[in-house]
């Protein structure tokens, strides 16, 4: 990769890895559900009047709007209003990786190779660690929460592979449109029009400020800059540097919110980071018998779309975990 794109990547992962800094500021002003519906909202507006019509069938974008859109981030944020810390939401999230290659496996007949079957068993080893952490400093709650959301993720990032989007902005606008009117629904019905009201009476910069980066810089920007990156260079060269949300986001916590790392932590980020490396980036075993030249010749060109599109599901992961971001 040329150093500017290079740049340009690890820009992307800082971005996603301080939006759960964001994350954690935000849910001082609205509550859990209602931010989220507000992310989608002015992520999805005006943008979608800019982006073009949807490039793929309308079943795809619904499907991964409300496993990404409504499930994942709807989870994830109420989990961090739960008390889960914004650095090891950062990290635990990542776990996603293991639920899309089991999904994978089940869904698209993916056959995982010994290096992804030791990757998952390291990942699932970092969890447990860093669920030891959480049960000393957190709630166990919220730890659960942001776990059931890294696995409504893995259903997103399995859903978009299945879409194979060819322009990962587009489609992640039209997905942003999903879940807008559910998560204003479950906000009124679960946290309540007086608390939803009372937090919209009184915004301030500060809250304007939180909407703004999580739907335009985290979600516009870095999907459209992910997106632009993956069809410049192949996925396996992009991938490494989502690697790097988990190490934003937990120094950025520290730094911004004063979060404690501890050496459980730590040892819980090289586990779950390392088991995620291998996870995504080894290759998957093919589960037929090796085609015709013509048969070949066409299924790597599908294997390429389908390798470039599962970066596109928000946060983040390309290859066999995703890109989206977290973000």
């Amino acid at each position: 990769m040329r150093p500017v794109h290079t740049a340009l990547a690890v820009l992307v992962a800082a971005v996603w890895g301080f939006n759960f800094v964001v994350i954690e500021i935000g849910l001082g002003h609205f509550p859990p559900l209602l931010l989220s519906a507000l992310r989608f909202l002015v992520a999805a507006l005006p943008a979608v009047f800019f982006v073009g019509r949807p490039k793929v069938a309308w079943k795809w974008i619904a499907g991964v709007g409300v496993a990404l859109g409504i499930a994942k981030f709807g989870l994830l944020f109420t989990g961090m209003d739960a008390g889960m810390p914004a650095g090891l939401s950062s990290l635990v999230l990542q776990v996603q990786a293991v639920f899309t290659a089991v999904l994978a496996a089940v869904v698209l007949r993916e056959r995982p190779g010994r290096v992804r079957l030791f990757g998952m068993a390291v990942a699932l080893a970092g969890i447990a660690v860093a669920a030891v952490d959480g049960g000393t400093s957190g709630p166990v709650l919220g730890f659960s929460l942001v776990v059931a959301a890294a696995a409504c993720w893995g259903v997103s990032n399995v859903l978009t592979r299945k879409a194979s989007p060819p322009d990962a902005l587009n489609f992640m606008v039209w997905v942003c449109t999903v879940p807008v009117l559910p998560l204003f629904g479950l906000s009124l019905l679960l946290e309540g029009p007086e608390r939803d009201l009372a937090a919209l009476r009184s915004l301030d910069w500060s809250g304007a400020g939180v909407i703004a980066y999580v739907a335009w810089v985290s979600t516009v920007f870095g999907f459209g800059a992910w997106g632009y990156l993956l069809r410049r260079y192949p996925a396996s060269s992009v991938a490494p540097f989502s690697l790097l949300v988990p190490v934003f986001g937990m120094s950025s916590a520290a730094l911004a919110l004063g979060e404690q790392v501890s050496g459980l932590r730590w040892a819980a980020a090289v586990l779950l980071v390392g088991g995620v490396a291998l996870t995504s980036l080894a290759p998957a075993r093919p589960t037929a018998r090796t085609p015709a030249p013509a048969q070949a010749r066409a299924g790597d060109r599908t294997g390429a779309r389908t390798e470039a599109a599962a970066a596109v599901s928000a946060g983040s992961r390309p290859a066999a975990a995703d890109a989206s971001p977290g973000r």
